[in-house]
């Protein structure tokens, strides 16, 4: 047993160092309760591995004195194992036992509190001129929106916006011009990043018309793990609300079996079918997911959006398997912008049917084809 004076300091390390249990091999006691009365108290006794005098279990007379008040010598243990060491049983614990109980020990409770949930995640912000607007992306919003679930891995966040561009929607060359700016610049700063394996996780802002924001979904694919945000009107943040009790979305399935199949997804806004039969002709088969109030402010959760995934992977398949895999999906979209980015995401290029992506624009008298989407990249 113990007689020499041992500094608080180094008590306290090894306390933190055995996790507060005893360090004897198999044992693992908690040494701050009582296990019968849960009553909590000290119950720990610190041993010697190399006695702290020579006529010690374990003595030397060289390194008794030296090792005394040194943590690599001190074990953590309970009133039974420190008596079965250094009483009853002696012999069966040499120091090089003892030692080894001590490693395994400290390199398990190490190893234990090292395993933590990583909250780094990569700040990804993109926006392109929507209409007359400038769609910039805050970092100040986006990272009060992540907290405390995730912390930026870096500042600055990854960048893909096409800075000062005068080109608007009802543009000609605009689907072009910035659907070539989104490919380089996810390639320069996004593409290394996954080959390099740097990137566990990514927190996405984006504001674009719906097919660049589609585009953005399809370059990330639901590979790397992300979390999309979507941007509130009311508060105007990008922090996620309480979920809505009773919530879901609606499919309306078509019996038409027309080679030409359409989707309509009138989520934030209602889209008549005669709008897309304008588009296509009256030999369209017309699918519709859409929820009981469709507006542009109805997405306020997480949960809501992981829904949305759910929910567009089921309908790709079942268009799929009713209309064929030579079939080009027409996609009409009026949806929030984190679902545009999750239907780029959800698509599985050899799987999922090409789509076809139109874009709603009053300057240009309504819907028009933006691009398509499909494995060529």
């Amino acid at each position: 047993m113990s007689v020499s004076y041992i500094p608080e300091k180094v008590k306290i390390r090894l306390w933190g160092k055995a996790a507060g249990r005893c360090q004897y091999d198999g044992c693992n006691k908690p040494l701050w309760l009582d296990s019968l009365t849960k009553v909590e108290f000290n119950a720990a006794y610190i041993a010697h591995i190399i006695a702290d005098n020579p006529g010690g279990a374990r003595g030397d007379a060289d390194l008794s004195e030296k090792l005394k008040a040194e943590i690599s010598n001190l074990m953590l243990m309970c009133d039974e194992h420190h008596r079965l060491i250094d009483r009853e049983d002696v012999k069966k614990h040499p120091v090089e036992r003892l030692r080894a109980m001590k490693r395994k020990h400290e390199k398990r409770i190490e190893l234990l509190t090292s395993l933590m949930e990583n909250k780094r995640s990569y700040v990804l912000l993109y926006g392109a001129n929507v209409g007359q607007h400038n769609a910039a992306v805050s970092w100040k919003k986006a990272t009060q929106a992540m907290l405390p679930n995730w912390y930026p891995a870096e500042k600055p966040a990854i960048e893909l916006s096409l800075k000062n561009s005068s080109f608007q929607d009802h543009e000609k060359n605009y689907w072009l011009i910035e659907q070539e700016n989104l490919h380089r610049k996810f390639n320069q700063f996004v593409t290394p990043r996954l080959a390099a394996g740097h990137v566990e996780h990514f927190s996405i802002f984006a504001l674009a018309p719906q097919p660049l924001l589609i585009e953005l979904g399809r370059l990330l694919s639901d590979i790397p793990a992300a979390e999309v945000y979507q941007l509130h009107r009311e508060e105007p943040n990008w922090v996620w609300q309480k979920h809505p009790e009773g919530f879901g979305f609606i499919l309306h399935e078509t019996d038409d079996g027309n080679e030409t199949v359409a989707l309509n997804l009138s989520l934030s806004a209602t889209i008549d079918n005669s709008r897309i039969t304008n588009m296509l002709g009256s030999k369209v088969s017309i699918w519709t997911l859409t929820i009981e109030n469709p507006n542009n402010d109805f997405l306020k959760s997480r949960e809501q959006l992981s829904l949305f995934r759910q929910k567009f992977r089921q309908l790709l398949d079942r268009i799929k398997s009713k209309h064929g895999q030579n079939t080009i999906l027409h996609l009409f979209p009026a949806a929030p912008v984190s679902v545009a980015v999750e239907i780029g995401r959800v698509w599985m290029p050899k799987a999922d049917l090409p789509i076809r992506i139109y874009d709603q624009n009053r300057q240009t008298g309504g819907f028009s084809t933006a691009f398509e989407i499909f494995n060529k990249y």
